[in-house]
């Protein structure tokens, strides 16, 4: 299995009040977790919606275990966890570097469409974009 590290430094805009990050946030890194994995599987998601691939997200879970604080150093790793030919889940975990510790952990749900928002079988239609993916599993 193909996991994909990403380090990001949190921000003081991404803190809240109580001098922690946003629970909102962790979507957002979700996102930027993802798009790196993509990317290091050698395409991109521009690439893939040129090809009229797109993947709306259609679930998002997350769970929290310790807030990020600002200046943290954090590592975001990005896996598939299930994939078919009609939807990909993601799992993430949200690391600190300082110490390893576990952060949150989530997933989110995309699905395979075309450029017309209709659900696609990207084994089918995409099959060389389903095979870097299959790869990655």
């Amino acid at each position: 299995m193909y996991i994909s590290e990403t380090k990001l430094k949190v921000r003081y805009v991404e803190t809240d009040r109580m001098g922690i990050v946003h629970h909102s946030n962790y979507y957002a890194w979700f996102e930027v977790g993802r798009g790196d994995f993509i990317t290091k599987s050698g395409m991109t998601y521009s690439d893939m919606e040129k090809q009229g691939v797109m993947m709306p997200l259609v679930e998002t879970y997350c769970k929290y275990y310790e807030g990020a604080k600002y200046d943290d150093d954090i590592i975001i790793q990005t896996s598939i966890g299930e994939m078919n030919p009609v939807k990909v889940i993601f799992n993430y975990n949200v690391i600190r570097e300082l110490d390893g510790k576990l952060l949150a952990n989530g997933k989110t749900t995309q699905a395979f469409v075309n450029n017309q928002f209709k659900i696609i079988n990207l084994k089918k239609v995409h099959s060389e974009l389903w095979e870097k993916l299959e790869n990655l599993k």
